[in-house]
């Protein structure tokens, strides 16, 4: 039997020509596209409600932390981490450089030093969709085979989706890891750790880095890494998310609006859909991360290497 391996398509990916032609049809988009500065304000006030949750549960039990970082913090630091993503694509200031630095802000309840990190390789994730060596959002092959179709495996790597994205850094060849960007977010973020540390104790702290984990990882905001591009349903390789959990994660469901118009900020995503409606209306889409989350873990037939590839790894010792 062969082994398992992604599905391989020479076509481009589709939303620069969705967008194309839907901007020949109906130019009216364009006066969507623009900046929020106000994302701003949401993300101060973010930053303050999750460091003063985790002030209030310094001396809290730990089984208090999980389940308070579960069912509250996960979601504040989601909201951070799309937040982070409209820096990335500078829809909250003119400048650039203010939207790197309110990322960096953004970044400092979640501990671990991945804004601009995020930035650099999320903005490939748009222009080169798809092609293994430089779209970090695709799964390492050996990650995949690792991890390929049971339970236990999917659930582990959900757990621990951040560090298997920065172990997908060693594919990265033609750009550099780090610039003084990068090292700012560090020092920052390293300053601003030992000063979580010193006010809120380990448990304070535990429940920031819980609550980051989770947000990204085996929860129901999790499956969104599922949602936008596994292939859920037949060849359509991107999906949106038209749920409930949309109002507390700022929209980021509406991933073909986005990758279609990323430089629409996300409280235009809704009226872009409404629009067009017969854009988007046309396109499998999902309703439930919940459900997708459960689907990913038990089905066999949905496993990391349901994604699709448009270039095969540059040899055979690409990891």
């Amino acid at each position: 039997m062969a082994a398992p391996d992604f599905q391989y398509r020479d076509a481009r990916e589709p939303h620069a020509a969705r967008a194309g032609a839907l901007l020949r049809t109906h130019p009216e988009i364009r006066s969507l596209i623009g900046r929020t500065p106000a994302t701003a304000a949401i993300l101060l006030t973010l930053v303050v409600a999750q460091l003063i949750v985790a002030a209030l549960l310094q001396h809290a039990p730990w089984w208090v932390i999980g389940v308070i970082a579960y069912t509250v913090g996960a979601i504040i630091s989601h909201a951070l981490f799309v937040v982070i993503h409209e820096c990335t694509h500078n829809l909250v200031f003119a400048r650039t450089r203010w939207n790197k630095v309110a990322a960096i802000v953004a970044n400092v309840p979640q501990l671990l030093p991945s804004a601009m990190s995020f930035r650099r390789f999320h903005r490939k994730h748009h222009t080169h969709q798809g092609d293994y060596a430089q779209d970090l959002d695709v799964p390492s092959r050996w990650e995949a085979r690792l991890m390929h179709g049971w339970f236990p495996g999917k659930a582990l790597w959900l757990l621990l989706f951040p560090l298997f994205q920065v172990l997908r850094l060693s594919r990265v060849r033609a750009m550099p890891l780090v610039d003084r960007w990068v090292v700012l977010n560090w020092i920052v973020q390293l300053a601003a750790n030992a000063l979580i540390w010193v006010a809120l104790g380990p448990r304070g702290t535990g429940f920031l880095l819980l609550s980051f984990l989770f947000s990204v990882g085996l929860h129901p905001l999790g499956a969104r890494w599922i949602q936008e591009h596994f292939l859920t349903a037949g060849q359509q390789e991107t999906f949106s998310y038209y749920g409930p959990f949309n109002r507390l994660a700022l929209n980021v469901g509406y991933h073909n609006e986005h990758h279609d118009f990323p430089s629409i900020p996300w409280n235009r995503l809704p009226a872009l859909r409404a629009m067009v409606p017969s854009a988007y209306n046309a396109l499998a889409a999902h309703r439930s991360w919940s459900l997708l989350l459960l689907r990913f873990l038990c089905d066999r037939e949905l496993t990391l290497f349901s994604r699709m590839v448009r270039r095969p790894p540059v040899s055979s010792g690409t990891p």
